[in-house]
């Protein structure tokens, strides 16, 4: 078994200005995914130029900030939040939800296409190649933050929790000294599939020329399946619990509407690259 070890969520006090790793690790995924969109444009010689993908991103910062916090507000604590609303700018502490993040980035890909004349899957299979990047560094900051935990393991990984952290409290049933039972390490689970194979497999399919929607669609459906997955090893949310069935999750229902939109932006991208090629075929008869 492992134990966590003694991390603060706090990487740097300077007077009155607190500033967390959580935002730290958000900030290292733009940083990340700003750099990596150039390489893309570079390296596939693509039509943007570096002052547009500088505007996009920013467009793209305000769609994750705003709509993963929303997200989480409205998903999963939204009775608390209504009782305190000033809580929901606390977006050092966590909480942010992907699917709200998803919802924003949608809503901000949409701005910027409609002012700049772009397609929307025309940036949206520019920009996802690189989102596995942002996922990664977040659940890092998950960890840090020592949050999202999973269920009770007995495997060499499974992590004990100090009970004096005033973080685990949940985790060692109120007590305050020694340590939890070992838990899934969920985070870095997701960390894993969500940020290192999810990036890999995407950077590599893009990499090729491929029908618009399919980078997007596969995205979609492989984020949907590795989500579903972990949360079979992840605890619920406390104030949300089981949905269904003892074992279905808020994470799950969510993610189940996106598997389904990855098969369909799939299918839609290969079955009109097919019905082109089989066009063009019937015109050089």
């Amino acid at each position: 078994m492992l134990t966590y070890p003694e991390l603060s969520p706090i990487a740097l006090k300077l007077g009155p200005l607190t500033i967390h790793w959580y935002g730290l690790m958000y900030l290292l995924g733009f940083l990340s995914g700003w750099v990596l969109l150039q390489v893309r444009i570079k390296s596939l010689k693509l039509n943007w130029t570096v002052d547009q993908l500088s505007d996009l991103v920013i467009y793209l910062i305000l769609g994750v900030v705003f709509g993963g916090r929303l997200g989480y507000v409205l998903f999963y604590d939204f009775l608390v939040y209504l009782q305190h609303p000033l809580k929901a700018l606390a977006i050092w502490d966590g909480g942010m939800s992907f699917h709200g993040g998803l919802i924003g980035v949608i809503v901000a890909i949409s701005l910027y296409g409609r002012k700049n004349q772009r397609k929307f899957f025309e940036i949206a299979d520019f920009i996802v190649p690189v989102v596995p990047i942002g996922l990664g560094t977040g659940r890092i900051g998950n960890f840090i933050n020592g949050e999202l935990w999973g269920k009770v393991a007995n495997l060499p990984w499974a992590m004990q929790l100090p009970c004096a952290d005033s973080r685990f409290v949940r985790y060692c049933n109120g007590a305050t000294t020694g340590y939890s039972l070992p838990k899934h390490p969920s985070q870095l689970y997701e960390f894993f599939l969500e940020g290192i194979v999810l990036f890999t497999v995407l950077w590599c399919f893009s990499h090729k020329p491929r029908p618009r929607m399919a980078v997007s669609g596969l995205f979609a459906l492989l984020y949907g399946v590795f989500r579903f997955i972990v949360e079979f090893v992840r605890l619920p949310d406390v104030q949300l619990g089981y949905l269904a069935f003892g074992w279905l999750t808020m994470g799950q229902v969510l993610s189940l509407p996106l598997i389904l939109i990855g098969m369909l932006l799939l299918g839609l991208a290969y079955s009109r690259k097919n019905n082109r090629l089989r066009q063009t075929s019937t015109s050089q008869n």
